[in-house]
């Protein structure tokens, strides 16, 4: 899973198009950048216009603004990459013909499927899950506000009745007091 998500931060969308670019591929395969394109321009009538194509200049220049990595102004190269596709990739596997390339193109392919996956298919059940559980939420709060509001009106009228109680203990005393004869020595 970890080398699936390796490979999908190596995935760019240039033109409107999910694309690998050659030196990236490169390293996953196993060989150099040269020998990658060597490899390419051998076998050039197998990369289509819709398989592969090499980035222009003002698309270098966009793709360096948004990736910062070497410290030259070209990023350490000659000449613009070449932007490879999910069948572009697959064809490389043919050409370069080794069991790394076969394995990684398997990687590759995987991952391009992933990404294709997510953004077709987004995962709208943990939104909508996440949607549940703030709904049952706010109904849990309002409810124990309800509950504690209605515990502070009872408490409020316990309150009530207990001072109105008290009131009348002192009124009687001070009455019963009053009326009570005095027992002992009067002066």
């Amino acid at each position: 899973m970890e080398e699936l998500q390796v490979i999908q931060n190596k995935i760019y969308e240039i033109r409107g198009t999910k694309v690998m670019l050659d030196r990236d591929l490169a390293e996953m395969y196993g060989v150099q950048t040269k020998a990658l394109n060597q490899a390419v321009k051998r076998n050039f009538t197998r990369f289509p216009e819709d398989f592969m194509f090499q980035l222009t200049n003002q698309e270098t220049q966009n793709w360096k603004s948004q990736i910062v990595t070497s410290n030259t102004i070209k990023m350490g190269i000659r000449r613009n990459p070449f932007a490879f596709t999910e069948h572009g990739v697959i064809m490389l596997a043919s050409v370069l013909r080794s069991e790394i390339a076969i394995q990684t193109s398997i990687l590759i392919t995987r991952a391009f499927v992933a990404i294709r996956k997510l953004v077709s298919t987004p995962p709208t059940d943990k939104i909508t899950e996440i949607q549940q559980e703030i709904k049952e939420l706010k109904e849990y709060i309002e409810e124990a506000f309800t509950d504690y509001n209605d515990i502070n009106e009872d408490t409020r009228m316990q309150l009530e009745l207990i001072n109105q109680t008290i009131a009348e203990l002192q009124s009687k005393k001070a009455f019963n007091d009053k009326l009570r004869p005095r027992i002992g020595f009067v002066k």
